[in-house]
């Protein structure tokens, strides 16, 4: 639980931060946000590592070569975003396993992972079958006024408050 003395970063605030961004990105590269094709591309790059010639034969990569671009760097810009902001406004801290997890399942350590993985395989599979991302199709979607943006967005939203009430039920949140 947060102390009192720590203050997360305005909603609005971050909001506004995150649309002047994607404006800057549209503006000044002709790129809009989408994340899930540098997972897939990380992949590539390691297995790349172990079997250069089978990745080269690999139909997909032949389209998307593995590699560092745009988008990987979004990722990585979103990892170091998150802890600039969280060091920022004070709520950083290490923690193996959130206290709303360790209320619902325990601490085990394994069974946390081994459900984060399983979770980041269903959401990955259904990122590649509709081509992108919910968040990447809300959020640069909804910039073009696109009607599946607006749609993959809701969609997004209201699945995510339907799982995370199956999952955590109507507890106060930690």
């Amino acid at each position: 639980m947060l102390k009192q003395d720590k203050q997360a970063w305005n909603p609005y605030v971050a909001g506004a931060l995150n649309g002047l961004l994607i404006i800057l990105s549209v503006w000044t590269v002709g790129k809009y946000f989408g994340a899930s094709t540098s997972f897939v591309r990380a992949a590539g790059m390691i297995e790349k590592l172990f079997s250069p010639e089978r990745v080269s034969q690999m139909a997909y990569f032949i389209s998307k070569t593995p590699k560092i671009d745009w988008q990987w760097m979004f990722v990585v810009g979103i990892l170091l975003g998150s802890l600039v902001s969280s060091v920022t406004s004070g709520t950083f801290k290490w923690q193996a396993v959130p206290v709303m997890w360790q209320q619902k399942f325990g601490t085990d350590l394994l069974q946390r992972g081994v459900f984060a993985f399983i979770g980041g395989i269903i959401a990955m599979f259904g990122a590649r079958l509709a081509g992108g991302c919910p968040s990447g199709h809300g959020l640069s979607g909804t910039l073009q006024l696109s009607i599946s943006g607006y749609i993959a967005l809701a969609c997004f939203f209201g699945v995510g408050v339907v799982v995370a009430r199956l999952v955590y039920g109507g507890g106060n949140r930690q």
